[in-house]
């Protein structure tokens, strides 16, 4: 039997990240993957999603050349090339996982892994021990019990991103990160897309403000949008699909050629041995204290089956620190109340921290600052106007409670948000912070100079 100090089952953006970091503290490291390195992120959902989109965003940009003085002929698109390319960029960062895996001789062992008593895990009849087990299976599309996916006419994220055939005509159930993406990319490559969010606001987990402003973004690209509304029943006996979907107003009947199913993750803790070992788990996650050791000694879970938040960043995070404090390192618990949270559809959206409602319903007095991209230059060069910037701060003390943003390039501004928050970053720090000129990100300083009276561009 092989011995390890440390085998991380999964290897997913926590997984392979844990196992690196593992390695890199000097532990004997093996990972088990069953499918390809990488995980759901690298091979099906994070990077392959980004490069589909940017497709579609260079799509646009000559669909509307005409906007900025020039004059393109003839242009089209190939589906199955753009498909093509996402393939290869995925793969290319999957053969980069398998480099950083040699790099730091961390061992890969192909198959099922299932954990068992005693520090061990069987891999296909193959029996592996280690001191520390580190669960990291991450999770997969839901589906619903009206909303059964068959992989052709209802169909999931994987599907989706893989179509051998562009959809005339596609309804997008739910609305969070993975169906405005999808949304906003068959749109933009000419699908007729219809959106049918349960809530009464698409991506509810946002600022009221922001939601609002993708929806009217959306509705002015032609993306239809439902909300308050349910799918009740498909019928795919026809060439294509019917949808019945209950609002207020009734029942409706929605026809297409697909529906895409994205109303949320399954985590895979299914036959992995769970039970076998004793490991505690409540509503489909796996319960671990700050540290993410599972009930039971010498067992760990990190990621997306664990109750934090499912994001590819929170699970390295949780892995980093896993095994920072296997390797007997005093660690800092990670704040979870401080994960920036991103949405690739176009005008892209990116927060963090407290919403406006939640700081109200919370009793804190705020300060809160809008800045619009419309009265940005720098967006007004660009022809990207759509969106705003809006801040949050406790009015007693100036402490930074939320930023969200909606616009073009967001999810690579908000990080100033949230290394802000770590530091504690008072809205007078902000202001006094000289922001470079012309930028997208001087929205953040004129944001926080409107919730303090002191907005000059507005």
């Amino acid at each position: 039997m092989s011995k390890y100090d440390v085998i991380v089952l999964g290897s997913g953006p926590g997984g392979y990240v844990t196992a690196i970091r593992a390695s890199q503290l000097g532990l004997k490291t093996a990972v088990i993957e069953k499918e390809s390195l990488g995980g759901v992120c690298l091979n099906w959902g994070c990077i392959p999603t980004k490069a589909l989109l940017k497709s579609a965003q260079v799509f646009e940009y000559l669909k509307h050349a005409n906007d900025y003085g020039l004059v393109v002929k003839d242009y089209d698109k190939d589906f199955d090339a753009v498909v093509n390319r996402s393939r290869n960029v995925a793969e290319g960062m999957s053969k980069g996982v398998q480099f950083l895996m040699k790099k730091n001789k961390i061992d890969v062992i192909n198959g099922f892994g299932k954990v068992k008593p005693g520090k061990k895990v069987d891999v296909d009849g193959k029996e592996y021990s280690a001191d520390h087990i580190i669960i990291a299976t991450g999770a997969r599309s839901r589906e619903l019990p009206s909303l059964p996916q068959d992989g052709e006419k209802v169909i999931g994220y994987r599907q989706a991103m893989t179509l051998k055939k562009q959809p005339k005509k596609m309804i997008v159930v739910g609305s969070g990160a993975i169906g405005v993406e999808f949304a906003y990319f068959y749109n933009a490559m000419g699908t007729d897309v219809t959106v049918v969010e349960y809530l009464p606001n698409i991506v509810p987990v946002e600022d009221i403000d922001v939601s609002k402003q993708l929806e009217k973004s959306f509705k002015k690209s032609g993306i239809k949008v439902m909300t308050s509304a349910e799918v009740t029943n498909v019928d795919t006996s026809g060439s294509g699909v019917k949808a019945t979907v209950k609002t207020k107003k009734g029942e409706e009947v929605l026809e297409a050629d697909l529906v895409l199913s994205a109303v949320g993750i399954k985590t895979n803790i299914e036959g992995i041995g769970l039970e076998d070992v004793g490991i505690a788990v409540d509503r489909d996650k796996i319960l671990v204290n700050k540290h993410y050791q599972t009930n039971i000694p010498g067992y760990y879970a990190i990621g997306d089956v664990t109750p934090g938040q499912a994001l590819a960043h929170v699970a390295s995070a949780e892995g980093i620190l896993c095994v920072e404090k296997i390797a007997g390192h005093d660690v800092e618990a990670l704040d979870y109340g401080n994960i920036p949270g991103c949405t690739y559809a176009s005008p892209e959206i990116a927060s963090v921290g407290l919403t406006e409602k939640q700081a109200k319903d919370q009793g804190l007095d705020i300060k809160v600052g809008k800045f619009p991209f419309s009265a940005s230059g720098k967006a007004s060069a660009a022809g990207t106007k759509d969106g705003f910037v809006k801040v949050i701060f406790d009015a007693k003390y100036g402490e930074w409670l939320g930023c969200h943003m909606i616009g073009a390039g967001v999810t690579d501004m908000i990080a100033e948000a949230v290394l802000g928050r770590k530091l504690e970053t008072t809205g007078h720090d902000v202001l006094k912070t000289v922001h470079p000129h012309p930028t997208m990100s001087e929205a953040v300083m004129e944001a926080v100079a409107d919730a303090y009276g002191e907005v000059i561009h507005l």
